[in-house]
C-alpha cells in the first residue's frame, strides 16, 4: 500500500487545487492523490505558519518533509529574498510543488528528493518541518537529530507535532541534541517546538 511518506508514483491521479489564505494573500497549491493533506492545508501546518509572521534573521530556509510545498512556498512568497530549499521522499509531491513554484514565477527556491538530509548540502538559518508522523518515530527523530548538522550558528529548528503523536518525546530529543527546546505555541493539542543551535564561544 502506498503512503504519502513514500515514493508513490504508480498511484492514479486526482489533481486538484488547494487554496490557502496566508499573510493577506490567497495561495493556490497544486495537489493530487497520494500526498499528505491533499484536500486542504492541515491544521498543524496552519499553527506552525502562524508563528512565522514576526521571524527575523533568516536568509536560508529548509523545509523537511515538504509535501506539495505549503510551508516553503508560503514563506518564499512572504520573504522574497530568502533562499528556500524543500525536500521530501515523495516525487509526486515534489512535482506538485514545482508546478506551484512555476505558477508564481519564484526564483531561489528548489524542491528535490532527499531522505531526510541525505541530499542536503550547506547550512541554513531556519529548518521547518511538519514531520511525517505515520512514517514512525525513527524517521521523526532522524529529522530532529539531523537538523543540527545543517544549521548555521544560532540557526533554529522549528516543528509542529501533536502531543498525542509524540510531542513530549520530540521535545526530549530536541533538548538532547541542541541542549534547549522551547514550546512556542500550543493549539488544540498541537505543539510548536523550537531549538536553537548555540554557537561555540
Amino acid at each position: 500500500m502506498a503512503h504519502y511518506y513514500t515514493d508513490n508514483t504508480e498511484l492514479s491521479h486526482a489533481p486538484r487545487i488547494v487554496r490557502f489564505r496566508y499573510g493577506g494573500k490567497e495561495i493556490a497549491f497544486h495537489s493530487d492523490a497520494g500526498v499528505f493533506s491533499r484536500d486542504n492545508v492541515d491544521y498543524g501546518t496552519r499553527v506552525l505558519l502562524e508563528t512565522m509572521h514576526e521571524i527575523t534573521g533568516v536568509e536560508r530556509l529548509l523545509d523537511v518533509g515538504c509535501g506539495y510545498g505549503v510551508i516553503g512556498i508560503s514563506q518564499k512568497l512572504m520573504h522574497p529574498t530568502w533562499k528556500v530549499d524543500m525536500v521530501d521522499v515523495n516525487s509526486r509531491a515534489l512535482d506538485l510543488a514545482k508546478q506551484t513554484i512555476a505558477d508564481y514565477g519564484l526564483e531561489d527556491i528548489d524542491a528535490f528528493i532527499s531522505d531526510c538530509y541525505a541530499q542536503v548540502k550547506g547550512e541554513y538559518d531556519l529548518i521547518l518541518s511538519n514531520p511525517p508522523i505515520r512514517a514512525g518515530k525513527k524517521v521523526v527523530h532522524a529529522i530532529l537529530e539531523g537538523a543540527f548538522g545543517h544549521l548555521a550558528p544560532h540557526g533554529r529548528l522549528r516543528i509542529v507535532i501533536q502531543k498525542k503523536q509524540g510531542a513530549p518525546s520530540a521535545k526530549a530529543k530536541m533538548e538532547a541534541v541542541f541542549g534547549n527546546c522551547t514550546i512556542l505555541k500550543r493549539d488544540k493539542g498541537y505543539y510548536i517546538l523550537e531549538s536553537v543551535k548555540i554557537a561555540d564561544e
